[in-house]
């Protein structure tokens, strides 16, 4: 058999070695945990089971990818075969390896298909997945401008923070960071700080900052910690009252584990308060765990609609037409789960229900994976959707988390698609847009970004516009560009300048579809 899949048995603990053959792709059990870098010896606090790393290479790590990414990847035959000793030999080149086995195919308006292609560090991944934790100063940024002028705004303040209890306020402009100016510095230094300080600091670290207040010419300086903070998954929920009408408002800004306590709790109260519309705000949202969408596209359409019917059907690649590639079971669609799954409350609670004909949906570029799941899921069973904002980000995509040696690896495994079997929105969802899928084209408005308010206030812009038309039926006269430059970067692989703040490595409960 060994000779069959053209393998050589070595001696001592590093376990089979294979001499590459172009189109023979032997199991990636053989040589999962087979590390460079074995973990620590004993138990593995998340899951209780023993590591399961033996002494390896990183040509073994390269060759699982291999046969892994053949057996499961979503596109798996337009992957080029490609020697894993190309890229590192036998001693590194893991992640250089990872990043080719992709498709290069292209959408209709030129994109990359697969653009989703990622790592985490394992222990990251579970920690932030499931609590919502990060490291850093409870404030997440909108970029602006990515260059000099830089322009950087607060996006969001998590309360209960430093910076919140410092009055940093959403709106406000960076403009210095340690004494760096972060508007004109054009040193590397400089902006390798700013990248460093922002994005990736270390814990305990302390840092100078100096902003200058929306609608205010002066400014203020405070001095925050970076530290391990848990952004809330659903910070504000409102009632307002629009001429008789009770309209729910619901910022959802990650699928998370608490997402799911703090969801329920959300929608008893707007069900509590007998609300006749909702307005459901995703424009930061880019996903995270399928169920938690499926739980929240319940709660909105309730059990008369969802009954019997499909949240998402998934789809693999054409080796599993029909059953399912990690538990050869018959593939079955996913429910409008109607309880608790056990993410952050005990499973089987029966979760509440709006049960609205329709709902608003205020989106971005950032709106992605498994907030377009809701949009998707929810519309296959009926229910009105009317968009406001700018296009979603177009990944009808998922895929399970893989662990090996210690590092999780994403790569495209399924497309997911509704009740009534639609899921080509890889463009994404738009209310502008007048050419492409008509199934993705969605009845609404454009609105912008408006960080001269505060969200869930009914001037803020993408809020009002969504007020106005449920009042009206029609979109403002303009769409309200109140924002104070353009439209933040949401993607920031084109900016090739030395001199550009930098994206930092994905969350990884953000742009993506998850399932456990």
């Amino acid at each position: 058999m060994l000779a069959l899949l053209g393998l050589a048995a070595c001696g001592g603990e590093d376990g089979p070695i294979v001499d590459y053959q172009a189109g023979i792709y032997p199991a990636s059990t053989t040589f999962a945990a087979r590390c460079a870098n074995p973990r620590r010896l004993g138990t593995d606090p998340w899951t209780g089971n023993v590591w399961p790393d033996r002494p390896g290479s990183a040509l073994h790590e390269k060759h699982f990818l291999r046969s892994w990414t053949n057996e499961l990847y979503l596109w798996f035959d337009e992957v080029l075969d490609r020697n894993p000793l190309d890229t590192g030999g036998s001693a590194g080149g893991v992640p250089e390896y990872f990043d080719l086995l992709r498709t290069t195919a292209l959408t209709a308006s030129g994109q990359p298909r697969d653009r989703f292609h990622f790592t985490f560090d394992t222990d990251l991944y579970r920690q932030q997945s499931t609590s919502g934790v990060v490291l850093g100063h409870g404030i997440s940024w909108s970029v602006m401008r990515a260059t000099p002028p830089r322009e950087l705004l607060v996006e969001f303040v998590q309360a209960g923070t430093e910076a919140a209890a410092e009055g940093v306020q959403r709106g406000a402009t960076l403009l210095t960071l340690n004494g760096i100016d972060v508007v004109n510095d054009a040193t590397q230094a400089g902006v390798d700080s700013i990248n460093t300080t922002l994005f990736s600091p270390a814990a305990g670290s302390m840092h100078t900052m100096v902003f200058r207040d929306r609608g205010s010419t002066s400014t203020r300086t405070v001095t925050l910690a970076a530290a391990n903070i848990a952004f809330e998954a659903v910070p504000t929920t409102d009632v307002i009252n629009v001429a008789g009408t009770s309209v729910g408002y619901l910022l959802f800004n990650d699928h998370t584990a608490p997402a799911e306590a703090q969801l329920k709790g959300a929608v008893e109260d707007l069900a509590d308060a007998g609300i006749d519309e909702l307005v459901l705000d995703l424009r930061y949202n880019g996903g995270g765990f399928l169920e938690i969408a499926s739980q929240l596209a319940y709660m909105i359409a309730g059990p008369g609609v969802t009954a019997g019917r499909a949240f998402e059907r998934l789809q693999f690649n054409s080796k599993y037409p029909s059953l399912h590639p990690l538990t050869g079971q018959p593939i079955q669609p996913m429910s409008f789960h109607a309880t608790t799954r056990n993410f952050s409350l005990p499973s089987g609670q029966t979760l509440p229900s709006l049960d609205l004909g329709r709902v608003y949906v205020l989106t971005s570029s950032l709106t992605c994976s498994a907030s377009e799941s809701i949009i998707n899921g929810l519309r296959g069973v009926g229910i009105e959707v009317i968009q406001i904002g700018g296009d979603t980000c177009g990944k009808p995509y998922g895929f399970y988390a893989q662990d090996n040696c210690g590092t999780t690896y994403f790569s495209i495994q399924f497309r997911g698609v509704n009740d009534v079997g639609f899921g080509d929105y890889v463009e994404g969802f738009s209310a502008t847009r007048m050419v492409g899928e008509p199934q993705a084209n969605l009845p609404g408005c454009a609105a912008s970004d408006d960080f001269t308010r505060e969200l869930g206030d009914p001037q803020e812009g993408q809020l009002q516009a969504a007020l106005t038309h449920l009042q009206t039926g029609a979109c403002p006269v303009m769409p309200l560009q109140k924002a104070q430059s353009g439209a933040p970067v949401a993607s920031w692989d084109g900016i090739d300048s030395p001199l550009a703040l930098r994206k930092p490595a994905p969350a990884p409960w953000r742009d993506n579809r998850i399932l456990r």
